[in-house]
């Protein structure tokens, strides 16, 4: 996480000629979006779709999946009724961001607007940042694989528990290919 914008302009300098883009979540964007500035000084033209789910979905899909409930991976106000980060999501304006960094930025919520924003960036002279609209809840179907990560041995959750007994049968699945 983090190198999607540094790595995109690295492939625009070794190559210009070539339609370079970065797809990144919002997790990510938060880490490097001072690349941007870094783009626009060396003239550098990329597309960077930007996935707003409102978090680190992806990590907290698999803290989920290791029995956890993905604590702190939401970008939530903290909840005044209960103390709990679960309130209100963030009011972050990442268009407005990449803009303030001298970016071309827009939106997208529909499938429509993307492919238009995508056409108007193929046609901008600099780097252009496409923020589209997601639901961090929905996930992307299985893809037969196994990522190894390690659930916690000792717990007294019983989500954890049941997490280490699947992760104990699937590593006696896992195949080694070196």
């Amino acid at each position: 996480m983090g190198y999607e914008i540094p790595g995109a302009m690295g492939v625009k300098m070794a190559d210009p000629s070539r339609e370079v883009y970065a797809f990144v979540g919002d997790g990510t964007y938060l880490m490097m979006p001072s690349e941007i500035v870094t783009a626009v000084q060396e003239g550098l033209n990329i597309i960077i779709v930007l996935v707003n789910n409102h978090g680190f979905s992806s990590i907290g899909g698999l803290s989920q999946s290791l029995g956890s409930a993905g604590f702190g991976t939401g970008f939530r106000m903290r909840n005044p009724n209960n103390g709990q980060l679960n309130g209100e999501y963030l009011p972050v304006d990442f268009a407005a961001n990449a803009h303030s960094l001298g970016a071309e930025a827009m939106s997208a919520c529909t499938i429509e607007q993307f492919r238009q924003a995508l056409q108007e960036a193929r046609k901008a002279a600099k780097t252009t940042v496409i923020v589209v609209e997601t639901d961090g809840e929905v996930r992307v179907p299985g893809y037969d694989s196994w990522w190894d990560v390690a659930v916690a041995e000792t717990s007294t959750m019983d989500n954890v528990k049941k997490a280490r007994e699947e992760y104990e049968k699937s590593l006696k699945q896992e195949r080694h290919f070196l």
